[in-house]
């Protein structure tokens, strides 16, 4: 039998594909664009692929992030929140604390035993997720993706007083017209994420371990600066940006098993995919 989780985030949307066993057989992430019904169907589609399946042999699917209900063969849409725990806990079994920085949220969880105890979250506001980073990178005319890096170049943090958006790239302007080093610029505007983050973490009370997730925990940057503000050592997953998705496909392979020791069918939804370009 086979499981398939597929989490439609703000900004990527991934899908994992398991086997009975709990090994994953195929993991593909995507960009999130406006046709969230369309992405799931690729997403899903490259994923059998990868894995040598069809859609039909897939036994249940589950569904999670902010896009799940428009995932059309899923049977059963999940909290983004329950599925990370899950997903978190399968890799580190004695997680107590997970910190997941997403493209446009910042979530923090406390866990016992891949149960969703408590959360905290930030979905009001960009400051303090990847989108807060995308911008201050465009402002500086450098890579996202570079940003880690050089800010490890930093011989001083250049203080960011301001963390909303606007008048973050209103100050970043202001600090490169003084002679403030790029750099030092990032490696303040890092700082300042962390310390709102960990500010979030604190009010569930952090106890570890405590592992840190989604897109932002591939900015190395990021991690040195989160580490100093929490004041503790983080775990980072092979891939923090599939969590989600993992936990989604533990949750189908479960719900499956359920349903047969019930005596009832695993799944009745119908298994087509609809026609998909985003990755041809």
């Amino acid at each position: 039998m086979y499981f398939a989780g597929v989490d439609i985030g703000s900004t990527m949307t991934k899908t994992v594909l398991m086997d009975t066993n709990g090994k994953v057989l195929s993991a593909i992430k995507g960009p999130t664009g406006p046709e969230h019904r369309q992405l799931a169907n690729e997403v899903m589609e490259a994923a059998l692929e990868q894995a040598g399946l069809q859609l039909e042999d897939i036994s249940y699917v589950v569904a999670t992030g902010y896009g799940r209900l428009n995932v059309p063969f899923a049977d059963r849409q999940i909290t983004e929140l329950t599925c990370h725990a899950r997903g978190v806990s399968s890799l580190f079994p004695n997680v107590r604390t997970a910190i997941d920085i997403g493209g446009q949220d910042a979530k923090c969880m406390k866990i016992n035993n891949g149960k969703l105890l408590n959360f905290a979250m930030n979905d009001k506001c960009a400051a303090g997720t990847g989108r807060f980073l995308e911008v201050i990178a465009a402002t500086l005319g450098i890579k996202l993706e570079d940003l880690g890096d050089i800010s490890l170049k930093s011989a001083k943090k250049v203080e960011i007083s301001n963390l909303c958006t606007i008048f973050a790239q209103q100050e970043v302007v202001a600090r490169l017209s003084e002679g403030e080093k790029p750099e030092d610029i990032i490696a303040g505007l890092h700082d300042a994420l962390a310390s709102r983050v960990a500010a979030l973490a604190r009010r569930l009370k952090i106890e570890p371990d405590v592992v840190l997730t989604g897109g932002v925990a591939k900015n190395v940057g990021i991690i040195r600066a989160m580490k100093e503000n929490l004041g503790c050592e983080l775990l980072i997953p092979e891939d923090p940006l599939l969590t989600g998705a993992m936990g989604a496909a533990i949750l189908a392979k479960e719900l499956s098993s359920e349903a047969i020791a019930k005596g009832e069918p695993v799944s009745t939804k119908p298994r087509r995919l609809e026609k998909a370009t985003f990755f041809h």
